[in-house]
């Protein structure tokens, strides 16, 4: 069944709604959308499968759906490329699916342009074709990220923390989906970009993970109950006021998420200021400090001046057992 959108400057809006946060965007690949034309150029293998005999249209349906998936793999492999290109410090890709994806789409115009006799010519069309997929897209990330003086263990910690964190976050979409409101839908989305946002920030700062524990755990464990409970009572009684209320929950709860974000990254700032202080500090004791090595401009050509004074003298300075010419 159709729906009616609505939104904060629809005319039945309600006074829960408020735009979302200002949060960081999300990252993109700038060849993310170059997958879907290259399905599309593969299109002539449906089409044509279709006047064909038996053996033909198996061929080219299967010729058409390897390129095809191939390009879905493809367009994985650029989100989690890009993704990956956006953090501090990630994981590498558990699966390179570029490279997975290549090989799809080498196999699917290998096998598109296979006939009778002419086999190693289509394994050649093939190896072209992963080739130049992985000139087009380039290879997956194959190192992980790490940051200086950031201990493993920790990281790998807040790491498991943040995959326990995003099954919440999962099961919260799937309860928000069974009310069939689009508006609510969008709302939890909106909750679960700024909860990731934090996520971001323990994975830049593992030694945050005390400060956001309770934020990845209990906050949003209660979350995720709240959403499941008003999800089940929506469905059946389409309480507004209930409605409004889950709206207002989910308002608060994101604020807070996203200062504690804000608070871990201003520890960063605090860190990088006492980096700073110190070594000002090293450098004025040993007399390097800013203000005794910076020269004024204006009296740049006066030093330059006595520099050429000075250097006229010593090459006027006679060396031990030279003759003075007499004027």
């Amino acid at each position: 069944m159709s729906q009616r959108f609505g939104g904060r400057f629809s005319p039945d809006a309600q006074p829960g709604t408020r735009p979302g946060a200002s949060l960081p965007p999300t990252p993109r690949h700038p060849h993310e959308g170059r997958p879907k034309w290259i399905t599309l150029a593969a299109t002539p293998f449906l089409l044509g499968a279709f006047f064909q005999g038996a053996t033909g249209m198996v061929t080219d349906l299967a010729a058409f759906g390897l390129v095809a998936s191939g390009m879905v793999l493809t367009r994985e492999g650029l989100v989690a490329q890009a993704t990956y290109a956006a953090r501090r410090v990630a994981k590498r890709p558990a699966i390179p699916r570029k490279l997975f994806g290549g090989m799809l789409a080498g196999i699917g115009l290998g096998l598109g342009a296979a006939e009778p006799g002419v086999w190693a010519e289509a394994g050649l069309i093939g190896m072209a074709g992963l080739a130049l997929h992985q000139l087009s897209f380039g290879l997956d990330p194959w190192r992980d990220k790490t940051a200086a003086g950031v201990d493993s263990f920790q990281q790998d910690r807040a790491q498991r923390m943040i995959e326990e964190a995003e099954g919440h976050l999962d099961q919260m979409r799937d309860a928000i989906a069974r009310s069939g409101d689009r508006r609510l839908v969008a709302r939890v989305a909106m909750f679960d970009a700024s909860v990731r946002h934090l996520f971001d920030r323990v994975r830049d700062n593992p030694a945050g993970l005390a400060s956001a524990r309770r934020y990845l755990g209990v906050y949003l464990m209660g979350a995720r109950d709240a959403t499941i409970r008003f999800a089940d009572l929506y469905v059946r009684t389409q309480d507004q006021k209930a409605r409004r209320d889950y709206e207002v929950f989910l308002d608060d709860l994101e604020k807070d998420f996203i200062a504690r974000a804000d608070r871990l990254m201003d520890g960063d700032r605090d860190a990088l200021d006492v980096e700073m202080s110190v070594l000002r500090d090293r450098l004025a004791r040993e007399g390097l400090t800013g203000a005794a090595t910076r020269v004024d401009p204006a009296e740049r050509p006066a030093l330059q001046s006595a520099e050429a004074q000075t250097l006229d003298d010593l090459l006027r300075t006679p060396f031990p057992g030279q003759k003075v010419p007499r004027d």
